[in-house]
């Protein structure tokens, strides 16, 4: 009974959150709510406990580790703000894109990718969207078009390295992968995909690159650093901002989560600049917080029921004992959830289930591992609740005035999706089949 009112929760939760007829904040803390109500799962597990894992501490409620990211990068985002920086590099992007909308797009796709590539993606696009709001008010460009491409370039940027996505956390420890086993394994296809990615822009897109002579030439004319507001803050905040990517970088070796180091960040960064805090909350989105909240506890629920595990199971057992099969199988089922779920909590229930496969195929069992990064990761770019990103960008826009809907976003990520999964068919037969 437990995992059919799981599903049936979840279920109708996902329909409202799509078709928007209630807030998907009020959506996600309802479901929530409801997973308790019914005891489908229980407060110790949504907001305390930890199921043990192989190896590691498996969350099942509430990530307080992401949702802490998200907070102390939101403050250092806001204390930025007030430096007028995001002014500046978005001056400073249009003129090196001389104008032109499609240049300026693959030029801030690149740098979220390779940005993600090194942080995570959710604190890349925290980072990004404010430059990518401003020089297209600057513009008079839309700027949905441009947040969502750097959203999608930000899931695929973050594939490439063990830091670059959540769910690679998970999949490392699992597996006892490092750092340099990503880049080895999954940079270069990372490469060929982003390539690609910013061609399928060209069309994607198309709508939005409205040229206006007028206003590019006017922005060429404009002094980037009158946007400097003051020099001391920004000194101070970017000072900080480069102790906090230096623990991202440096997480396997210093042991701290990423969220004690975004915390640390956001207190020392209002201490150095002395920004007033209630000043730096206000710009916090604290309705994203929530729905992140709501969601965790929805798919606790789906975990704790035993829903995800059966499902993997019965992928795992529909595979047989061929590694190609199986890893194929993997490779788009993990897809396929991961834009329905979000990625982070199927990795966790998916990944003792590929030890196991990956254990009976011996050497050739690599690239089951491969197949469910690559399935998570680029399949959360399928919806707009596949990725921890595409929440925090939908966040954004609508804290903006400028609200993305659900199947705005989705009807560009289904298609991405297709293409880059598609493109990682070929890349791990030819490679390791």
């Amino acid at each position: 009974m437990a995992a059919v009112a799981a599903v049936v929760i979840f279920a109708a939760a996902y329909l409202l959150i799509a078709t928007e007829w209630v807030h998907r904040t009020a959506v996600a803390l309802g479901g929530a709510g409801l997973m308790l109500l019914l005891h489908v799962t229980t407060s110790d597990a949504a907001f305390f406990s930890h199921a043990p894992g192989a190896g590691e501490l498996e969350v099942i409620g509430v990530d307080w580790n992401v949702i802490f990211l998200l907070l102390g990068m939101m403050v250092i985002v806001s204390v930025l703000r007030t430096t007028g920086l995001f002014g500046y590099l978005a001056v400073w992007a249009a003129k090196r894109a001389r104008g032109r909308p499609y240049r300026l797009m693959v030029l801030l796709v690149v740098i979220t990718a390779v940005a993600s590539a090194l942080l995570d993606n959710v604190t890349t696009v925290l980072l990004v969207a404010p430059v990518t709001f401003e020089v297209c008010r600057r513009l008079g460009l839309p700027a949905a078009p441009y947040l969502i491409a750097e959203v999608l370039a930000s899931n695929i940027g973050g594939t490439a390295t063990l830091v670059g996505d959540p769910p690679n956390i998970i999949i490392a420890s699992r597996a006892g992968l490092s750092f340099n086993d990503f880049l080895v394994h999954l940079a270069p296809l990372v490469v060929v995909l982003m390539a690609v990615f910013c061609a399928v822009c060209r069309w994607l897109f198309r709508s939005a690159f409205r040229y206006d002579p007028a206003r590019a030439a006017a922005l060429m004319a404009v002094d980037e650093r009158a946007a400097i507001t003051s020099g001391r803050v920004l000194a101070g905040a970017l000072a900080v901002l480069g102790l906090v990517m230096a623990g991202f970088v440096l997480h396997p070796v210093l042991r701290y989560e990423p969220s004690v180091v975004a915390l640390l960040g956001a207190g020392l960064s209002l201490a150095v600049t002395r920004v007033p805090v209630a000043e730096a909350l206000r710009e916090v989105e604290w309705s994203t917080l929530a729905f992140f909240a709501g969601l965790f506890v929805m798919v606790g629920g789906l975990v704790e029921a035993g829903v995800l595990t059966r499902v993997s199971q019965a992928a795992a057992g529909v595979a047989g004992d061929s590694t190609g099969l199986a890893a194929m199988l993997l490779l788009w089922a993990s897809a396929a959830i991961s834009g329905i779920v979000d990625n982070i909590p199927y990795v966790a229930a998916m990944s003792p289930v590929v030890g196991d496969l990956a254990g009976q195929a011996g050497d050739g069992g690599g690239v089951l591992w491969w197949a469910l990064a690559l399935g998570a990761d680029l399949g959360g770019n399928a919806t707009a609740v596949g990725a921890s990103a595409n929440v925090v960008a939908l966040g954004i826009a609508e804290r903006r005035g400028q609200p993305i809907s659900f199947w705005e976003f989705s009807r560009y990520g289904l298609l991405v999706t297709l293409v880059t999964v598609g493109l990682s068919v070929p890349y791990l037969w030819l490679r390791y089949l």
